[in-house]
């Protein structure tokens, strides 16, 4: 049973999407939420097919909610070894890992991953808006607009210090107190470990509450 629940790697936010993430550091949420629903809405559909036989619904969420929170804590002891040089990198990886947990939570409890408003759900929880509607106005152009001005196609200072803050702000809520720490190299990789790791776990509550009733 524990092999046919195993997940696939989850990989790095795809070179494109990262660069314009680094170029629009206000549209990095919904940068990486409309990429992740493109990348992870077959995986997270296979992966329930594959290891849903035999697994409730709620043990199935659970399990994908456990494996992310592991993931999310290699990720920030790797990344975290370099300190502030990969902290944007960090960050986004986190973003990258606790995204696809959404989508996996959601397809464990019968929710069509490829649905528009999965991305959408991913932006209410992480707390980027204040509704799954409002994010997917957000998403088509809709709404609140998602950044004022667009940034040079080029990471200024500035703009990784925007970008830093934006996930910081949005994905690692724990991570705000001991920010300077995490920032340290070699010191900040357990530290890293731990915040994503608790971030993750967070995150992965509300989704199971969310999806889960």
């Amino acid at each position: 049973m524990a092999s046919e629940t195993e997940l696939e790697p989850v990989g790095g936010v795809p070179d494109p999407i990262w660069k314009r993430v680094l170029a629009q550091p206000e549209r990095a949420l919904e940068l990486i939420a409309a990429a992740a629903a493109e990348r992870f809405a077959g995986p997270a559909e296979r992966w329930v097919q594959i290891a849903g036989p035999g697994h409730s619904p709620r043990s199935l969420a659970q399990t994908a909610h456990r494996k992310h929170v592991r993931l999310a804590r290699v990720e920030g002891l790797a990344l975290g070894l370099g300190g502030i040089v990969t902290g944007a990198a960090n960050l986004g990886g986190l973003a990258w890992i606790q995204a696809r947990m959404v989508f996996y939570i959601a397809a464990a409890h019968g929710y069509d991953p490829r649905h528009p408003m999965r991305p959408a759900e991913l932006l209410a929880l992480w707390g980027v808006y204040d509704t799954p509607a409002e994010a997917r106005a957000a998403l088509d152009g809709l709404g609140k607009p998602m950044a004022q001005t667009l940034v040079e196609n080029r990471l200024s200072r500035s703009g990784e210090r925007r970008l830093t803050e934006r996930l910081m702000r949005f994905v690692g809520k724990r991570v705000i107190k001991r920010s300077v720490g995490r920032l340290v190299p070699l010191l900040g990789a357990p530290i890293s470990a731990v915040q994503n790791g608790g971030s993750t776990k967070d995150l992965g509550r509300r989704a199971l509450a969310y999806y889960g009733g």
